[in-house]
């Protein structure tokens, strides 16, 4: 009787906290799969607070060996974007959003090298900073589907036609490029996401 009770009152105890993950869960799951892009917005500002919020959970994406190549500038004044994205198709967009953010990678790393952590630090080229921005970006992109906000990932590089206006105008250091374009916004339209689900893209133990 008293094992029978015991049970009784672990399950008790448990069964709320199963219940508190799997709402958790679905609820990160839910927001990755209605994730989508929007490219037309209303005339409400995102507040300050909420970008800042962004661009942490831009910050906490895998990076290799901890190098954190990314930086970002952060637009709100729309009579600089003809300047900063001439030759961008995206305009109308950018111009509508309530705030664009430039991703921008830094393409070096200055570390002391791998085999002798205890030599001088030297400057070498990032081999992996593209993998690391595409985290960072959609990390950015996740972050502004939880805050019911739209976002529209808009490529920058590897196109000199917009990437060279950019670097121009917002100064970048040589070493610095800017990897894309994303203009925040609350949605203008109820939008939906495309379900990309495709089992037969899946191969178990080999091709």
């Amino acid at each position: 009787m008293k094992k029978i009770v015991l049970a009784l009152v672990l399950f008790s105890l448990l069964a709320p906290c199963a219940y508190a993950q799997k709402k958790e869960t679905k609820a990160v799951l839910n927001n990755i799969h209605q994730r989508k892009s929007v490219r037309t917005y209303s005339d409400k500002k995102v507040p300050d607070e909420i970008v800042t919020e962004l661009l942490k959970a831009a910050m906490a994406a895998p990076t290799g060996m901890n190098i954190q190549p990314w930086y970002f500038v952060v637009l709100r004044d729309t009579s600089q974007y003809d300047r900063i994205f001439a030759g961008n198709g995206n305009m109308k967009k950018f111009k509508e959003s309530s705030v664009v953010i430039v991703l921008c990678a830094d393409t070096t790393v200055t570390r002391p090298p791998r085999e002798n952590p205890n030599a001088p630090a030297v400057t070498s080229p990032n081999a992996i900073w593209r993998d690391d921005m595409g985290a960072c970006t959609e990390n950015l992109l996740l972050a502004a589907e939880a805050y019911g906000l739209g976002a529209c990932w808009t490529a920058c590089y590897p196109f000199a036609r917009t990437m060279e206006p950019v670097k121009r105008e917002l100064g970048l250091p040589a070493n610095v490029v800017p990897y894309c374009v994303v203009p925040i916004g609350y949605p203008r339209l109820d939008e939906k996401p495309k379900d990309k689900w495709k089992p037969e893209k899946i191969h178990y133990g080999r091709w």
